[in-house]
């Protein structure tokens, strides 16, 4: 097989450009079309010959996830965060300078994600905790919507994003309702206050930080009585919990998943745990299909950043166990109150 580093989604400056890059990409992976949708399918992807066949004779860029898993399948899995990073800028409108590549990653198999907390490569730099490429991992993978690391076109793409999703005001004293574009669902809050009346959070890498505790950020520990073994999402000190990045996916009904990617690991979604002691807690999984879906509501208290996170269908609400500001607590699904824990803050990074 050739030298897959001899192509660079780096050199691309519009999607064209971009696509053809993925063109070469497959020629010299040697890879029939069977082949890459077999070996998506072995990586825990789905990449169907059909749809990759149409992408190829397009000029538009994939989406995140369809790119993911066809360089994974090509074998230059390693780089997968460099093409998510080059489709970013493209998709932003940046066709200057490279984009910060990022490490990323997709696990292949469905299950929890394992592995020590807060392991793997450091993150590239970028405002406080980095969550711009894959958490958990061994390849690189991205989500749906990917956005770039804050310092290329995707802060304006994501600025842009927010734009569409606000209402004009019937009269300058009044706010009218929010409605969710496309969503289904009006957004609770202070209708009046302009900074938490129409801000559904944009798609991305964030961080999610308890809002009493700024300085902490929901990253991958172990639960606090050893009660189980693989990773649960608690609150750590955010200058110590680059990995794994935390990618906000917009799904449905104006829901959004919650992604972690991790260098080792790979790509897992934050799930309620519904049995056992540590029910209620959150656990990445690797089967994101199946993963918990999150409804953000934002809080008035904590201006333009603030979110209560809502599981949905249930009725309780993502908040900090025994409503505890130290380190390594964790992250568990509680009957909603007002209370201060289940406040948080979603920040771009």
């Amino acid at each position: 097989m050739a030298d897959l580093g001899d192509v660079s989604p780096r050199e691309a400056r519009d999607a064209a450009g971009f696509i053809d890059l993925m063109r070469q990409l497959k020629e010299r992976s040697g890879l029939t079309y069977r082949d890459l949708e077999e070996r998506a399918a072995r990586n825990g992807d789905v990449l169907a010959r059909s749809t990759l066949a149409d992408i190829l004779r397009r000029t538009s860029l994939p989406r995140p996830d369809v790119l993911a898993a066809f360089v994974r399948a090509c074998g230059d899995g390693s780089r997968a965060g460099t093409w998510l990073d080059a489709r970013e800028r493209i998709a932003a409108g940046d066709t200057a300078g490279a984009p910060v590549p990022g490490p990323a990653a997709v696990m292949p198999n469905p299950g929890p994600m394992a592995g020590p907390a807060n392991s793997g490569p450091a993150a590239p730099s970028a405002p406080s905790v980095l969550p711009a490429s894959p958490g958990p991992i061994t390849e690189a993978a991205a989500p749906a919507g990917t956005a770039a690391p804050a310092g290329t076109g995707a802060a304006v793409a994501a600025r842009s994003r927010r734009s569409r999703w606000r209402v004009v005001t019937l009269a300058a004293l009044f706010v009218v309702p929010l409605l969710a574009v496309g969503a289904g669902w009006f957004l609770s809050g202070d209708s009046g206050d302009p900074d938490t009346a129409s801000r559904p959070p944009a798609d991305g890498w964030v961080t999610i930080r308890p809002a009493r505790t700024p300085g902490l950020c929901l990253t991958d520990g172990r639960d606090r009585d050893g009660a189980y073994a693989s990773a649960v999402a608690v609150q750590l000190p955010c200058a110590q919990a680059p990995v794994p990045r935390t990618y906000l996916e917009r799904a449905e009904g104006g829901l959004y998943r919650i992604q972690w990617h991790h260098p080792r690991e790979g790509r897992g979604c934050l799930t309620v745990m519904s049995t056992g002691r540590v029910k209620g807690m959150l656990e990445p999984r690797n089967d994101c299909a199946r993963a918990t879906l999150f409804r953000l509501e934002p809080t008035a208290a904590d201006r333009a950043e603030g979110f209560r996170l809502r599981p949905a269908g249930g009725s309780g609400c993502i908040g900090i166990a025994d409503d505890d500001t130290t380190e390594g607590a964790e992250a568990i699904e509680e009957r909603c109150t007002d209370a201060a824990d289940q406040r948080f803050l979603v920040r771009t990074g």
